[in-house]
């Protein structure tokens, strides 16, 4: 056997107690899921909806755009209202997509182990033979039930209401933002479990969640077009845009990959600290 290498006994048991972690943790989202996947799907069929009688009313909703502050126009991503995929990208995506999910997924990964550690649980799942790191990794796969049953159950029902109202979003396109909003989801979780594991109280690291992706939204809001634009990298908004998806079919596939090894960083980091600190 070389050296450094793990006999695969070892690693079958690891990979083992991984999954196990998972489907646990998995399990008890998705009650939570459905629930939340029900109440967007109820608010895009309210949107889709309103949408013929708004363009039937003869408003000119883009000029009305052109109003618009530009920190407003550059917070929601604001292009165009007259088409269904200009309307949904800033009434459903660019809101509730962007800023209520991110900040919901968030707000809810800053539990994962703050809230097990709080509640004397963590004690008992440690005295398995469950590792430290194991219970981190596998906390926060748990999140992909969420993020992947909001994302499927909302896409059939946009995919399904805009073609009754006779106003279809192109397939590809609608698939592409879905897919794309993963990687942010993934990324604004990952910034939740890092405080998780860092703050001892569910509450506090909640809380902490929910400012940190909040303020990282206005951070790039404020610095685009300004001499500190390059600050709001650190915001994860600044690499998912669901209207130039919708609206220009450009998929920002190099954001999404950003996204995506931010959210690889972040969770190894968690890892290792959670690995180190003590739970006394």
């Amino acid at each position: 056997m070389a050296t450094g290498e793990r006999p695969a006994g070892k690693q079958s048991a690891s990979g083992n107690r991984l999954l196990a972690v998972v489907r646990y943790e998995a399990g008890r989202k998705v009650r939570g899921s459905l629930a939340l996947s029900a109440l967007l799907t109820v608010l895009t069929v309210m949107y889709v909806g309103l949408y013929p009688s708004i363009t039937a009313s003869g408003v000119d909703l883009d000029a009305y755009i052109q109003s618009l502050p530009p920190a407003f126009q550059e917070a929601f991503g604001v292009s165009t209202l007259s088409t269904i995929e200009g309307f949904l990208a800033v009434e459903l995506y660019q809101f509730a997509w962007v800023l209520l999910l991110g900040v919901y997924f968030a707000y809810s990964a800053a539990s994962l182990v703050a809230d097990d550690v709080e509640h004397d649980r963590m004690d008992l799942l440690l005295s398995t033979p469950t590792p430290r790191g194991t219970v981190v990794v596998g906390k926060f796969l748990s999140m992909l039930v969420p993020i992947v049953v909001v994302n499927a159950v909302v896409f059939v029902a946009v995919l399904v209401s805009t073609t009754l109202i006779d106003e279809p979003v192109a397939l590809v396109d609608l698939l592409a933002a879905h897919a794309l909003s993963i990687p942010y989801l993934l990324a604004c979780s990952a910034l939740g479990l890092l405080l998780s594991v860092t703050l001892d109280r569910a509450s506090i690291a909640q809380r902490g969640a929910i400012g940190v992706v909040f303020g990282l939204f206005l951070l790039e809001t404020v610095t685009a077009n300004t001499d500190f634009e390059w600050v709001g990298a650190l915001a994860p908004t600044r690499y998912y845009d669901p209207t130039a998806v919708l609206v220009d079919g450009e998929y920002g596939l190099v954001g999404a990959t950003i996204l995506f090894g931010a959210t690889v960083v972040l969770v190894a980091v968690a890892r290792a600290w959670f690995q180190r600190r003590d739970l006394a």
